[in-house]
């Protein structure tokens, strides 16, 4: 394909504004049969976790540090979830490497507590239940990553399943386990064993005061009678938490599943700052058309920007994403839309890092209240372009490079904004507009670049 071919972008009709008013609210927009925890992270949640830098390293100062540099700059954005990821509980396990495997802190009941050398704040078997208390304060959401299943160490000391009548024994399938972690065997969800331990979990974590969990292990393979029992003891005793699945591939096939029981949920495998891991995410995003909405977001992972990798993967490093590509990744998330986790350690946050992720006019269509996914509506060689309904009438595009050949020029068009295709055309990442035009207009993108556009309908 040569630097002159064009990209036609022709959008769908039918641009009217969702319920007929720009005041759309978005947690009234699940009709009455869907489900009930839809109401929960209405638009895409938008926060912190501690992966990205920390690995399965992180303390409670590390932890609290991040969280006050959200409170102070990113609150104001709408990022508000800040996430305590991997392997907590365990006291011996310090950097990324082989597994320590020594004991983990765990209660009597074999539901697993913070590790004392990590998270002082847990002494006397309280739990995170006062560092929630400090984030809140905050104004912030607190929650954290917990491994799928039921301890080796509590079905070795078979102990009792707290509110009922079994053990660790009765809940346990010792033939399951996960491949990168044998602290935990899977629980047999589909039994009353399993169910009363998930049961003891979700009432010790409400207790805490937590608001989200992030399950590991329960996507790729898709753990179905598990995610379906977490889900019952959500609407049973965590009504108010948000729960996501991780990590990928979560089955296209299973789409009409886990968007009626998790709240969000990966749909690759780890993310990391590589362009073909990139490059790949648009075409998963596009595979997961008319699974997402209001309540059931699927997720592309953390944003891998700024300082990352510290005790996490590759070393201590800034993201081997170029500028272009920063903005392709935000471009992409943005009109997905995917929940905003973001990964680096935000105390090293830098300016350009943080004019990407906290770019008004982006967040306002990942957090656009229709909850609208966008659509790959063409795609020709390497260059494609996508389109998303806002809830206003106004259409927001998006124009990708994936190719190799720099400043390729690329057409949007579109039809029927408003009364007419005359439209005014805002350039999102440079916060400016190009104006009005009739039906189209042509930028230049560049090799592994994007161009986030707003289309609306002239004053």
């Amino acid at each position: 394909m040569n630097r002159r071919t064009f990209l036609q972008l022709t959008a769908a009709a039918g641009l009217a504004a969702a319920a007929g008013s720009g005041s759309v609210q978005a947690a009234d927009l699940p009709g009455d049969s869907a489900p009930a925890f839809w109401k929960l992270a209405a638009t895409p949640p938008m926060g912190w976790n501690s992966y990205d830098y920390y690995g399965a390293t992180v303390t409670e100062a590390q932890y609290l540090a991040n969280a006050e540099y959200m409170q102070k700059h990113l609150l104001p954005c709408g990022y508000r979830y800040a996430i305590i990821d991997y392997l907590w509980f365990d006291p011996t396990q310090a950097t990324r490497g082989v597994w320590q495997h020594g004991p983990l802190a765990m209660d009597k009941f074999g539901r697993l507590l913070p590790a004392l050398n990590k998270f002082p704040s847990a002494r006397g078997g309280v739990g995170f239940k006062p560092l929630a208390e400090k984030i809140h304060a905050m104004g912030l959401i607190f929650g954290f990553h917990i491994m799928r299943g039921i301890p080796r160490q509590a079905v070795a000391a078979n102990t009792p399943i707290e509110g009922s009548t079994y053990t660790a024994r009765d809940a346990a399938n010792v033939h399951d386990m996960c491949s990168w972690n044998n602290d935990m065997y899977g629980v047999r969800g589909d039994t009353p064993a399993g169910q009363a331990y998930f049961d003891s979990l979700i009432r010790l974590y409400s207790s805490w005061g937590t608001q989200f969990i992030k399950v590991d292990d329960l996507s790729h393979p898709y753990h179905k009678a598990e995610i379906h029992a977490i889900r019952r003891a959500l609407n049973k005793y965590g009504p108010g938490i948000v729960f996501s699945t991780s990590p990928g591939p979560t089955p296209v096939s299973e789409g009409a599943d886990i968007q009626h029981n998790a709240n969000m949920w990966r749909i690759r495998n780890d993310f990391w700052d590589s362009w073909a891991i990139l490059n790949n995410m648009i075409d998963l995003v596009a595979a997961w058309k008319g699974f997402g909405g209001p309540g059931h977001w699927p997720d592309c992972d953390m944003i891998c920007l700024g300082h990352i990798g510290k005790d996490a993967v590759g070393g201590l490093r800034m993201t081997h994403f170029t500028m272009d590509e920063q903005r392709t990744m935000m471009t992409l998330w943005g009109i997905a839309p995917s929940p905003l986790f973001l990964g680096m350690d935000l105390t090293k946050m830098d300016p350009w890092t943080l004019s990407l992720i906290a770019n008004p006019e982006m967040l306002a269509i990942n957090q656009d209240p229709l909850g609208a996914q966008g659509i790959r509506i063409s795609q020709h060689g390497p260059l494609e372009s996508w389109t998303k309904k806002l809830h206003n009438g106004d259409l927001a595009m998006a124009l990708f490079n994936r190719g190799g050949q720099n400043a390729v020029p690329v057409t949007a068009a579109w039809t029927g904004v408003g009364s007419s295709d005359r439209a005014v055309v805002r350039d999102v990442w440079n916060q400016r507009t190009l104006g009005e035009f009739n039906g189209r207009i042509t930028l230049p993108v560049a090799s592994h670049g994007a161009h986030l556009l707003r289309i609306s309908p002239p004053a």
